[in-house]
This record gives C-alpha cells, structure tokens and sequence, in this order.
C-alpha cells in the first residue's frame, strides 16, 4: 500500500513542476519526509525523480543547443537562445532543487536512521548525478544549504564555486562506494523499489565509478592545480566502471494511457516533447559520420530517426521553424511529410528507456582519455568497442554492424584517429543525454571536431553578435533571483549566457 502512495506522490510532483509555488514545500503534499516512509519505500522515487524531473529538464532545455531535434516554430527560445531562455523561467534549477534533490537528502537520512549504509550510498550517488548536471548548466550552485533531510529550508543560501561543487561531487562519490561496503540491514530491493540495478551494490557501484570518470573527464581544460586533468586516474575509473551493456544505468518506461508510464520525449510522455522534428545536423551527421569521401550511411540512422512520410530520412534546420510550411488539416497543423518527425524512434517511442550512463559512454570517456596521453592504439581499441556497445544497444543487425567495424579499421585505424571520431560517435551514443552539452562546450563548438555544426538560424544576436559567439550556460530561476540576489552571481543575460563555465576555462 505504501509503495502505491508513493507512485501518487511521484505523478504528483511530474505534473505539478512548472507550478508558481517554487519553494513553497513546506505546506505541499509533494513535500519530502524523512518520518513517513521507511528508506525501502523512497528510493524508486528518488531515482525516478532524478531521471523523470532532473535529467529530463535539463535534456528538454539543451536540445536546440546540442541540435538533436529541432520545433516547428520560428524563434523557439531554447533553440535561438531568446525570450524565456534571457528569463529565467522554470528550469532545470527548479526540478533540481525543489523535486529532485531533496528526496536524495531524506535517502541519505534514511539510510542512516535505519542503518542502511546502502541506501544512504545511493542517495548519495544520486545526488552527486544531479549535482553535477545542475552545475553543468549554470557554473556556481547551491549544495550543502539546500535541504538537507534535517533542518529546516533555508531560503537564502550561499552559493559555492563550480570547483567546489566538483569536489563535493567527488567526495559524495567516494562516500557511497565505501558505505556499499558496509553491511546494512535492509536490502535495496526489499520492496521493489531499486528500479535502476534491483538491488546488485556491484553495478550500483560501477555506477558510482563512471560518473566519477564522467566528471573528472569534464576538466579536460584543466593543467594544474588539486582537480588538473588526470589521463590515468580516468582510465583507472573507467577500468571499474559500467562493463557491458547489462549494466547499463536506465530507467524504463512500458508506454500505456497514464502519461508517467510513456517515454517525456515520446508523443504521449508527461512532459511534451518538444523534438517535433529531428534537425538537420544530426540527420546528416548520420548520413556520414566517420566524414570519410565517399559517405558511409550509418546503420544506426534508421532505428534512431523515424522515415519521413514522403520517404528518406530529412531533418529541419534548429531555428528555422518558419519555412516548414505546415499543412492545416482539420483545424489543426500538422507535420510537414517530407521531414523526419522527432517521435517514434529507438529513444523517442512511448517504451523507450531514459539512459542515464551506458557502457559506451565509458569506453568514449577512455578513449578520449588515451587520446590525450598520446595511446592512440589503446583509444582507437576503446572507440571501437564504444561504437560496438552503442550498436548492440540499438540492436544493429550484426551484418551492418561488423561491416560498420571494417570500415572504421579501413578508414580510420590507429594512424588516422582523431579526437572529432570520438567525439562524434560519442555524440551519437549520447542521444538526449544533457552530457552531450558538457562535450560540445569543452570542444568549443568545433565544427572540426562535429563536421558540419553551425549556429542556429534567427539566433539571438543582441547577446551573440558573432558568428563565433555561442550559448555556455543557462539563467538562474527568477524566483531565486527575487529571493536570492543578495547570494547568487551575476544573472544578467548578457553575462549568464556568454560566460564559459569554471571547467571549460583553459589555465
């Protein structure tokens, strides 16, 4: 019965996230606790919360930006950098804060009071997961003086550096891994609720171990100093990481009538699509993704990118929403037939999975971090073997896929490696991952390393007058800056939008 109460709750808490009441949590009934409900009955919410409020919001919001999909609308503001996005308006910040971390603080609270090491690891791992997306978006954030399970909400908190927050993150990290260790006397499976591994601390643990490499990854700027880029403790990591497909971090969604149980990027999922289309970019990016002369169609293209109606696969310029010419059918618009509509395929369908971390990502990360120690052997073995994961993952015919294989051997090989192959395969394995953003900052939106990649149309150009000028960071939420101003850094557009992040600033 209590499993069932809190499933409400979780219904509750997706469908009312764009609500006024920001931090009214106090008097709401979505309201976390630590005294209602045993650590058993909380940690299928804190997980969905993580991927269904936190992870879905922050991929939503950067879809433009990264140019996965595109809307059918001239001027959308997540994808010309304009209106609400210069706002402030609810984003990530608020699911973050008000959703999302909070039910990993009362997991952690939990875990302690019942003497449950484990679950207090995977709150704690959890919270490093949306600490770090939520870092990644904005630079400084809150940490320790958001609600914490104990005391009561502070309103005005401090903020802390993005190399604070990292620090924390890693500290969180290294925390969980030890208390998985320690024997606990409820199991993380005892009712049920661990929807991301069933209860195995083995695989919770080789999660643990690959956000870590995904973070560490991210200082790839960074040359000296206690967090300086370290090639070899990130091979290290990944060594103990997420190792198959099997282990992959994903949430899964079965589809049906009730919107919570559908894919949020599918048709019918609780939070609107918004990838009405697939953009042009990564159609074509598809079509030849090792950038070889004579192109080499990806087999992933089909299953990835649904056929357009008239036939072939076509994707719409990221801000170009105007020159669909859509049809009036009805009293009702409907998609132009001559381009790829955004909902249907392998991660858009009502039963696709949210992907937190898969094994590939893994195997880029390592390769990437060879690449930089000068192994191009060993990064052109991991490219290899991310490409394969990524592939099995999408069920790829094998006949496609080994022909895919031999050709990455023919054509790139060990001597022609380069940094764009990985990047670009890892961009690809990455789809709606807000990950993908982290990348595209640190590689400085190259179009060296993504062949092809260009500003959108109608961006906004009285913050980014240059053709070289792109978006870096997103506008902390209005009401904290109503409540806040006094605490946290400068939001004006101006400088919020343009101002590159701690991580990717070169020293």
């Amino acid at each position: 019965m209590k499993i069932l109460k809190y499933i409400g709750i979780g219904v509750i808490i997706i469908s009312t996230s764009c609500s006024d009441d920001y931090f009214d949590v106090n008097s709401s009934e979505t309201a976390p606790t630590t005294t209602s409900l045993e650590p058993e009955y909380r940690i299928q919410g804190a997980i969905e919360n993580t991927t269904g409020t936190a992870q879905y919001r922050g991929s939503r919001e950067v879809l433009g930006i990264v140019q996965y999909g595109a809307q059918n609308v001239e001027n959308y503001y997540s994808e010309t950098w304009s209106k609400e996005l210069t706002t402030g308006n609810y984003f990530l910040w608020q699911n973050a804060y008000v959703y999302a971390l909070p039910n990993t603080a009362d997991l952690i609270v939990l875990g302690r009071e019942y003497n449950a090491p484990n679950y207090s690891a995977v709150g704690k791992i959890l919270r490093a997961y949306i600490l770090g997306m939520t870092t990644d978006q904005y630079g400084d954030i809150v940490t320790d003086q958001t609600y914490d399970g104990e005391s009561s909400m502070n309103l005005t908190p401090e903020f802390v550096t993005q190399k604070e927050v990292y620090q924390t993150i890693f500290q969180l990290l290294d925390e969980a891994v030890a208390e998985l260790d320690q024997p606990s006397e409820i199991k993380l499976n005892e009712e049920g609720g661990d929807v991301l591994y069933q209860g195995d601390i083995e695989r919770w643990k080789k999660f643990a171990y690959a956000i870590k490499a995904r973070y560490m990854n991210h200082l790839s700027k960074k040359n000296s100093g206690d967090l300086a880029y370290d090639a070899n403790e990130i091979i290290a990591l990944c060594e103990m990481a997420i190792a198959s497909n099997q282990e992959n971090a994903l949430v899964r969604f079965v589809g049906g009538e009730a919107e919570n149980s559908n894919q949020p990027f599918s048709e019918d999922g609780y939070g609107s699509s918004r990838i009405d289309y697939f953009s042009e970019f990564f159609v074509e990016l598809l079509k030849n993704p090792l950038n070889i002369n004579e192109a080499y169609q990806d087999p992933r293209l089909p299953i990835i990118v649904p056929e357009a109606v008239n036939g072939g696969f076509q994707g719409i310029m990221v801000g170009a929403g105007d020159t669909l010419k859509l049809k009036t059918v009805g009293g009702k618009q409907v998609y132009d037939d001559n381009y790829s509509k955004g909902n249907g395929g392998f991660y858009t369908s009502p039963d696709s999975p949210t992907y937190m971390f898969t094994y590939s990502e893994v195997k880029f990360i390592e390769a990437e971090a060879k690449f930089r120690s000068g192994d191009k052997a060993g990064a052109f073995a991991d490219l290899k073997m991310g490409v394969q994961a990524d592939m099995e993952k999408l069920e790829v015919p094998a006949a496609a896929m080994n022909e895919y294989l031999d050709i990455l051997d023919t054509e790139i090989g060990v001597n022609n490696i380069s940094l764009s192959h990985i990047m670009v395969q890892k961009y690809i394995a990455n789809m709606l991952n807000p990950e993908t953003w982290v990348d595209m900052r640190r590689m400085d939106y190259s179009s060296d390393i993504y062949p092809g990649l260009q500003r959108p149309e109608n961006v906004n150009l009285d913050i980014f007058p240059n053709d070289n000028d792109w978006i870096e960071a997103m506008m902390y939420e209005y009401n904290e800056e109503d409540r806040n101003y006094e605490n946290m850094p400068d939001n004006s557009p101006v400088i919020r939008l343009t101002t590159p992040l701690w991580w990717n600033t070169p020293e």
